[in-house]
């Protein structure tokens, strides 16, 4: 067997195109994903929630990757076709593939619709292989593992899956193995999760990464297209590979280059406020296990030409001191006399004097008045909040003012709102 890790390589030798599902709309995020598709929300301040699987994939070496979007695109779309340009004199790109009606007049109806609406993609490429990713968790992975893996066992087909505890399992699709990671059966959050092999405590849930054979892949997608299904890839496309050569790859062996035990198995659905918001708490904390200060392992995004965060003012007496303890501060923010805490600020976000804020997400561009006070409060871009309004402590009136409650309480303020004295 002749595999090479280097995804773009010639004839006799694997080649891989990597296609990412970016069409989400994202409806557990409203009102994040009100202008915007859930990929294109903002996360840890610089970046998208697309640059996660996009850095995973660059970094491991894949540079030939398309993106299947659909819902709210525009600004996703523009993000990639300004921060993620690649040489095109080597062959290597990553963009956008809008859905085109190509076979019909319906626009995407399901993951595996959309991969089957864009195989001919696949065709033109040539390839061997190809990885169907989501673009909507937060984790750090070396592909290049899972696919010397899916060669390894001779795959037709390989799912991602990570440990979880087998008394939260029921929130997730449950991959059932043998002791070979041989795949025998799939649950839909089931009410009695099927353990892991010699491991009674955890169940392996499945985490939306596939690696297909080419040849394999064709065939399932044409005989679910003719099918009245829910053309879903975890529903409908890999059952159909029980029975053959379907493995699950644990995710929680992989460590990427310049990690270690403690960053591994690291993995976050942010589909909902509250997982979106922990997550990015996760990144603040004093040893994250997302760690995006690893060189080795870059976050990547576009840049911005913006100046360094500034902290100004230094009147102790007054307490006007300009500062930000345990939190993340983008470029071009002005911290101007008030406290920041536990927080994440987006770019170009300013912070006036006796202001307050603790436990919150702020997105590009927000306007913090004089003696502002936020707790737990996600304000989405370009919001300019009036000198001393308080938000995050009293939820009836937050209501009112018509921001979203999450169910553990925290409060998103969309883009652009109004906000009264």
């Amino acid at each position: 067997m002749n595999v090479s890790m280097d995804p773009s390589a010639g004839a006799g030798h694997v080649r891989v195109i990597t296609m990412i599902l970016a069409g989400g709309q994202g409806k557990r995020l409203y009102p994040l994903t009100r202008d915007r598709a859930k990929p294109a929300v903002p996360f840890g301040g610089l970046y998208r929630i697309i640059d996660l699987v996009l850095s995973n994939f660059i970094n491991s070496g894949f540079f030939r990757i398309k993106l299947l979007t659909q819902y709210k695109s525009h600004s996703l779309e523009q993000h990639v076709a300004r921060g993620w340009r690649m040489a095109p004199i080597t062959d290597n790109f990553v963009e956008c593939l809008p859905a085109q009606q190509r076979l019909g007049m319906s626009w995407y109806k399901g993951s595996a619709d959309s991969i089957y609406q864009s195989l001919h993609v696949v065709e033109d490429e040539g390839a061997t292989d190809v990885c169907i990713f989501g673009a909507d968790h937060v984790y750090q992975m070396d592909i290049r593992q899972m696919l010397a893996f899916h060669h390894g066992v001779d795959a037709d087909a390989t799912v991602a899956v990570v440990p979880v505890p087998v008394d939260q399992a029921s929130a997730f699709g449950i991959v059932v193995v043998d002791e070979q990671m041989r795949v025998l059966d799939f649950q839909e959050k089931p009410e009695k999760p099927a353990s892991m092999p010699g491991n009674p405590d955890l169940a392996l849930a499945s985490m939306g990464n596939y690696i297909f054979r080419t040849g394999g892949l064709v065939d399932a997608l044409a005989v679910d297209a003719a099918k009245d299904t829910a053309h879903d890839f975890g529903k409908d496309i890999l059952p159909r590979f029980v029975g053959s050569k379907l493995y699950a790859y644990d995710f929680a062996s992989n460590v990427v280059p310049g990690g270690s035990g403690h960053n591994s198995g690291y993995w976050r659905d942010v589909g909902s406020i509250d997982s979106y918001f922990e997550a990015n708490m996760d990144l603040i904390s004093y040893r994250p296990r997302f760690d995006i200060h690893n060189t080795q392992w870059p976050l990547r995004s576009s840049m911005r030409f913006l100046p360094p965060a500034k902290f100004v003012h230094m009147d102790e007496p007054k307490r006007r001191v300009g500062r930000a303890i345990q939190s993340m501060v983008s470029d071009g923010c002005i911290v101007s006399g008030g406290l920041v805490q536990t927080s994440i600020l987006g770019p170009g976000v300013r912070v006036n004097s006796y202001a307050s804020i603790r436990d919150s997400i702020l997105f590009g561009g927000v306007d913090v008045g004089r003696r502002v006070r936020l707790k737990r409060v996600i304000v989405d871009k370009d919001v300019a909040i009036p000198a001393g309004v308080r938000i995050g402590y009293n939820h009836d009136l937050d209501r009112s003012r018509g921001f979203t409650v999450s169910e553990s309480g925290v409060v998103v303020v969309p883009k652009r709102a109004r906000i009264d004295g």
